[in-house]
């Protein structure tokens, strides 16, 4: 049944893994697909989402891969981008209402970037939370700064002792608020962590970036992009917020939050549904 019927979907299928997804907003409204990041899920759209449902957008954040608790492989292979970006197209084709408005955070921002330049038939407009492009991101891998940054990558790849040191929180939640995440937030979300299944699916992601051949990074977009980056991010420098705009060939703004944090759809939701309200037109 389309979704554009009535119907609520808080469940979707691919290939044997189901996720969870919170359909929230009017019916009848323009979709938009809301992607997290790590280590959150879709809760992290709580603040943004009653703001773009009062614009008459109707909303669809889903709990990706690794998050969903049916939709967790152990192998990292299976956290390839292919896999990432093919689960928000059977999403898209789950709406059954045409090309969408895409949203993403963090990795969200990446499987954003991918699907806009793989899939441009499905993205009605595309919209990127602090990541650039992820051609644009190896490029700033060859700054120190970045790479500095990125300490945590190279963290990830080490087996056991991440997933141990996220179910324990303590050192990773003063790290996650002294970036400027809230209390609550990170309670929240390192909460989660302490299933295993779940930490390791969130870790997979970083751990099947070593995977990525450069030839298989997205080409070009050619869809009406908005890049929003903000100055306060401890995980994103400056170098490759720069660069995003060079891979993007269609209707590109870039919009920086000054004094913000990595963690804008919750602690600037104001700010991003005034860009929003204007991009989504």
């Amino acid at each position: 049944m389309d979704s554009g019927t009535g119907e609520r979907i808080t469940t979707y299928t691919r290939n044997g893994l189901t996720f969870d997804v919170r359909d929230e907003g009017p019916v009848a409204g323009a979709p938009v697909v809301l992607l997290h990041g790590f280590p959150q899920d879709s809760r992290s759209w709580s603040r943004l989402a009653p703001l773009l449902h009062a614009r008459g957008f109707r909303t669809f954040a889903v709990d990706q891969r690794g998050c969903s608790v049916d939709a967790r492989p152990r192998s990292r292979w299976a956290y390839r981008s292919s896999e990432l970006v093919a689960d928000v197209e059977a999403l898209i084709d789950r709406i059954g209402r045409g090309p969408v408005h895409v949203v993403g955070h963090d990795w969200g921002a990446a499987v954003a970037w991918w699907l806009g330049a793989r899939r441009p038939d499905l993205v009605r407009t595309l919209t990127a939370l602090s990541v650039p492009h992820p051609a644009a991101f190896v490029r700033a891998l060859l700054t120190r700064r970045q790479i500095r940054m990125s300490w945590y990558i190279l963290a990830f790849q080490l087996p056991v002792i991440p997933e141990k040191l996220l179910a324990a929180g303590g050192s990773v939640r003063r790290y996650l608020i002294s970036s400027g995440m809230s209390d609550a937030a990170a309670d929240r979300d390192l909460g989660a962590m302490r299933d295993r299944s779940r930490a390791r699916g969130g870790l997979n992601w970083y751990r099947a970036m070593m995977m990525t051949a450069p030839h298989s990074l997205p080409n070009r977009v050619r869809v009406p992009t908005l890049y929003v980056w903000s100055d306060a991010d401890a995980m994103l420098g400056e170098a490759g917020a720069r660069l995003a705009g060079q891979y993007v060939d269609g209707p590109y703004t870039f919009e920086v939050l000054p004094g913000v944090s990595h963690w804008i759809p919750e602690e600037a939701p104001e700010a991003l549904d005034a860009l929003l309200g204007a991009h989504l037109r």
